[in-house]
């Protein structure tokens, strides 16, 4: 066969049949045949319009929003599925974590706690790189609200649900005066927990890993001081908690770490067991209960075996002679 100008026009128009329909008219006809996932659903207007501002400002550059096996470990309760997508288009799968992965964000937080952090993320994640969006005002933070709410799909409304839920619960407690509030917070955890005293004894590491912890993730809301009044405070209801009201009223170690760890759903703390390890949790909780509360039970009874690296008195060794 010569390379006739015949034959490179056939070959080349061949060529590209050939990427056409293994690029665009296989996957085309593939996708067409997925059907929708058990959480799927169409979006409201207010959420499209969110959408929307979501994509204009740019946010799917910083974040994903689909989880894969090999992203198991971060902590998602569900794998993406491609009947989750069909509405969406384009499709803001995303390709950089700069940011957390938001395909379940919808529920995780009350709408509040967004608000403070979109007119700044500093204010609920002291260490956070994401921009402030307090330019968009206040009806397209709200669309922007309804969409971030919205991630997740019906999944996502029943974490609403819940939250709206403990919203009411947390608003009329608070509203009742702080003996109310600290005795509703407290009958929320189980009695193990609220008779657990702090395992790790106080200590000067301790207390600046604690203090370290705090300004890292806890003063955006409660503040320098503990008082409740951070820069978060003015959007979000009922406010910050203030610690600094628990002197005498029956705190523990394990209060503090079960509202760390869990969270108070329905108020803007949220929950910290897939972020911090368990002793982050307990010296955070100790340099709160020792610099705001001036109540601390770290290292009473009961005790285990303490581990390799705490500092110990005399070591004793069983059967020795």
């Amino acid at each position: 066969m010569k390379m006739t100008p015949l034959a490179v026009v056939v070959g080349v128009l061949l060529i590209l049949a050939a990427v056409t329909f293994v690029v665009i008219l296989m996957p085309y006809a593939h996708t067409n045949q997925t059907v929708p996932s058990e959480i799927f659903r169409q979006r409201t207007a207010a959420e499209a319009a969110g959408r929307d501002i979501y994509i204009a400002n740019g946010c799917v550059y910083c974040h994903t929003q689909s989880i894969r096996s090999v992203d198991w470990g971060l902590g998602a309760e569900r794998i993406a599925q491609a009947g989750d997508y069909l509405a969406d288009h384009p499709i803001l799968l995303g390709s950089q974590r700069t940011g957390p992965d938001l395909s379940q964000a919808g529920g995780e937080h009350p709408d509040d706690w967004h608000l403070a952090h979109f007119i700044n993320p500093r204010y609920t994640r002291p260490l956070s790189i994401m921009p402030p969006f307090a330019f968009l005002g206040d009806e397209q933070l709200e669309r922007l609200i309804r969409y971030v709410q919205s991630l997740g799909l019906k999944a996502a409304d029943a974490r609403m649900a819940r939250q709206a839920y403990w919203k009411a619960e947390a608003v009329r407690a608070y509203e009742a005066g702080p003996d109310a509030n600290v005795q509703w917070l407290h009958d929320q955890i189980p009695q193990p927990w609220r008779d657990l005293p702090n395992p790790y004894p106080t200590s000067e590491a301790g207390l600046a890993r604690g203090q370290k912890i705090y300004q890292d993730f806890c003063l955006g809301c409660h503040g320098p001081v503990g008082d409740g009044l951070g820069p978060a405070q003015p959007w979000i209801y009922p406010p910050p908690f203030n610690f600094t009201i628990l002197k005498n009223r029956e705190i523990s170690g394990g209060i503090l770490y079960f509202q760390i760890m869990n969270g108070i759903t329905g108020t803007a703390m949220p929950y910290f067991k897939r972020e911090l390890e368990s002793e982050k949790i307990w010296d955070v909780g100790n340099f709160v209960a020792v610099y705001f509360i001036d109540d601390s039970d770290a290292g009473m009874p009961p005790k285990g075996i303490p581990a390799s690296y705490e500092a110990q008195g005399e070591i004793e060794v069983s059967g020795s002679q």
